[in-house]
């Protein structure tokens, strides 16, 4: 009887840890360009967060909004998520300002998780702020493909390689910061390369 109980105390243990990492493994994000990121958010917004409470097992930043790149036409003053890492949810910083990209849930308020983008707005360089504001939107039609290793083929036309991580520039590569995946007039996708801006 002994062994029995043990045997099933181990079990329901291998159960719950094969459970946290089964929960662990959905948080686990391929890196995304910025303009991916913008491309398939419901909301991206440049806000300052101003304060924190725990609200029914979630996370509420009330945040002060600077600026809707795209979203719904009224100002959000906070942004929801899960309490658990476990579960996806991120950690904010008070009093500093970030790039959110978001979803917006039913009931019109705007969640983060772990795979969205979320960087400090002073780490963004000038071009990237700049493309925020029009060139990421002109090229949603364009599917951004991540190299990391050869061969990386272009499967469709609409398609452009992010090759930076090839040099394991990953995030700080030109393409990812200089560059943005646009339509041409023959209706394929290339880099579009822009000049380095310092604003």
């Amino acid at each position: 009887m002994t062994w029995s109980v043990s045997s099933c105390f181990i079990t329901l243990v291998v159960l719950f840890l094969w459970r946290i990492e089964d929960i662990a493994e959905a948080c686990k994000c391929a890196p995304v360009h910025l303009q991916q990121a913008f491309c398939s958010a419901d909301v991206v917004i440049r806000a300052k967060v101003v304060g924190v409470e725990v609200v029914s097992g979630n996370t509420k930043y009330d945040i002060q909004q600077i600026k809707m790149f795209k979203g719904p036409d009224r100002v959000i003053h906070a942004v929801f998520t899960s309490s658990s890492s476990a579960l996806c949810g991120v950690t904010l910083e008070t009093n500093k300002e970030y790039l959110f990209t978001g979803r917006m849930s039913t009931d019109g308020s705007m969640h983060l998780v772990m795979c969205d983008f979320i960087q400090y707005w002073e780490d963004l360089n000038g071009t990237q702020k700049k493309s925020l504001t029009r060139r990421y939107q002109s090229g949603c039609d364009c599917t951004i493909i991540r190299c990391s290793s050869l061969p990386c083929p272009v499967s469709a036309p609409d398609e452009c390689l992010w090759t930076d991580w090839l040099l394991a520039d990953g995030q700080s590569g030109p393409q990812a910061k200089y560059s943005a995946c646009l339509k041409m007039r023959d209706w394929s996708c290339a880099w579009y390369r822009m000049a380095p801006s310092k604003k």
